[in-house]
């Protein structure tokens, strides 16, 4: 570990990695000597990426984009001040959004579309809502739900900062609104449900999320993921798509819940899913689990392999 790091990581979680990782688990350790990648998006609703570029290289800064397919994605490659993105007259006014890369692949996995009915089940602080909102060019209606007053504060400020007219802000248990959007006939288009989790795919830039780590909170938000992941299915419009996503690697809290849905719901089907970054096939096994082999289809982001934080992507469709 590195010295700019606070924690050890506990036994049982390195155990764990390392039956996940096999011989890739050094690697994965060596991912926490690094600094990931500094990279923000380009907010479309407000600027050009053209623009944009021209007033950030006039700043002096190195950029580059990851991907000709998604431009809004960019890379700063030169060495800033601490906290400097953040304090910026750009991002001020909205011109770009900070957000590691892994936190953006489940948008580019939802592909929203102009016009469409978005629900976002668990959204702040934003990131995904106000990304969601510029690929809809502010069509549309995206309900951006939170639990959290304190979190819905944040949501307000950063949907507000980006300019996003089409979004529709709610406070509720995730799972009793999808209840209420039932009774209401409510149907969505796309769902985005991008789960609380544990967070181990944030170690690598929170170090307080090794100390918080436990197998009790891992296998306590299995079974909330469950609750959510199958109740937003039943709102989900025939022929829609939900993107379940977590910032977390444990197979508890990725392919075991979609193994459950899958096995609950003969009438959703996994797709696959094409990212601009390296990934790797879900799990089809762990431990004693046996999962649906389909599940091969979803996504795992390791640090190591993009010098980015980790990240779960699994694309789900409504067949009937």
């Amino acid at each position: 570990m590195s010295s700019k790091q606070n924690y050890e990581l506990k036994p049982l979680f390195v155990e764990r990695m390392q039956d996940l990782l096999g011989e890739d688990f050094k690697d994965y350790l060596k991912a926490f000597e690094k600094t990931p990648l500094k990279s923000i998006r380009v907010n479309t609703l407000k600027i050009s990426v053209e623009d944009l570029t021209k007033r950030l290289e006039a700043k002096g800064w190195k950029i580059k984009q990851i991907s000709k397919s998604h431009p809004e994605i960019i890379l700063i490659e030169s060495q800033l001040q601490p906290g400097e993105l953040g304090r910026t007259l750009e991002h001020m006014i909205g011109y770009y959004y900070v957000q590691d890369i892994s936190s953006m692949l489940p948008v580019l996995a939802l592909e929203p579309k102009e016009n469409e009915m978005i629900l976002d089940l668990c959204a702040s602080p934003g990131s995904k809502t106000t990304q969601i909102a510029a690929k809809m060019k502010n069509t549309g209606t995206i309900i951006a739900n939170e639990l959290s007053l304190g979190r819905i504060k944040i949501l307000a400020a950063n949907t507000e900062r980006c300019g996003v007219t089409n979004a529709i802000i709610t406070k509720k248990e995730g799972f009793a609104l999808c209840k209420r959007l039932k009774e209401a006939g409510m149907q969505f288009d796309r769902i985005l449900v991008d789960a609380p989790c544990s967070g181990e795919g944030t170690m690598i830039s929170k170090p307080r999320t090794i100390k918080m780590w436990n197998i009790r909170t891992v296998l306590t938000l299995s079974k909330v993921q469950k609750s959510l992941l199958s109740a937003a299915i039943e709102i989900l419009a025939p022929k829609g798509t939900i993107i379940y996503s977590t910032c977390t690697h444990s197979p508890e809290e990725n392919e075991r819940v979609v193994d459950y849905v899958l096995r609950n719901n003969p009438n959703i089907k996994i797709e696959k899913i094409a990212l601009p970054v390296k990934f790797r096939q879900g799990l089809q096994n762990w431990r004693d689990e046996e999962y649906f082999e389909d599940l091969k289809h979803s996504c795992r982001i390791y640090p190591q392999d993009n010098d980015t934080e980790g990240f779960f992507i699994a694309k789900l469709k409504k067949i009937k």
